[in-house]
């Protein structure tokens, strides 16, 4: 194995253990699969491009922190992740069920915009090399865009399964503004990225992957 090679792959055993475990006995196993659409297309996706498009170490500890996220949103299923009694937050004298809103799948949203920034400008700082303005609004653009589109998987998901599955898979609790309000948080995860990337890159230096020739 390569030195390049080492670090991603840690993250990548580390993350199979992590998922392996929390795909055992999950809250609702048919919502835990289709959660999972994601993990089974981009982690495949990102290990067969990893000789050929090498992210930096930030990026790929940023997409493996936002996959664990995932992972822990689709065991219980994103609305009812225990996160209050884990932070013990959860008022004593308040019924189990009886709490406000589940945000924990609000604040996936906006990691998914913060965490996955790295990886969208290092991905067109070496394939597209865009100058002036459109080295940042390629990337934002990219990233906001799949929140659109996620947002319409998931509606169309729930429109073709129906039922339990469907409005588990949704995950609007009732909000008729949910699927504006994740695009809207995940736009503002995506500027804090661009503004963080500055901060620390303000020059050329910024985290790009490494391009290489197949071998």
């Amino acid at each position: 194995m390569k030195p390049a090679e080492r670090y991603p792959t840690v993250l990548l055993l580390v993350f199979a253990a992590i998922w392996t475990a929390l795909a055992i006995a999950p809250s609702y196993r048919q919502d835990w699969l289709l959660e999972n659409v994601l993990t089974f297309v981009a982690v495949p996706l990102l290990v067969a491009t990893a000789r050929t498009l090498r992210f930096s170490n930030v990026a790929y500890t940023c997409m493996f922190i936002f996959f664990v996220l995932h992972a822990i949103g689709a065991h219980y299923t994103y609305s009812e992740v225990p996160w209050r009694e884990w932070l013990q937050l959860q008022d004593a004298g308040t019924a189990p069920g009886s709490a406000s809103r589940n945000n924990y799948d609000r604040f996936v949203h906006f990691c998914y915009g913060l965490l996955m920034f790295p990886a969208a400008w290092g991905l067109f700082a070496t394939r597209a090399s865009p100058q002036r303005i459109w080295r940042y609004v390629m990337p934002v653009t990219f990233l906001m865009a799949h929140s659109v589109i996620y947002e319409l998987i998931e509606w169309g998901a729930a429109e073709v399964f129906g039922g339990d599955l469907g409005v588990a898979y949704l995950g609007t609790q009732g909000d008729e503004w949910d699927a504006q309000k994740d695009m809207g948080l995940a736009t503002a995860g995506i500027l804090a990225g661009l503004l963080l990337t500055l901060a620390i890159s303000p020059s050329k230096r910024t985290p790009v992957p490494h391009q290489r020739s197949p071998s």
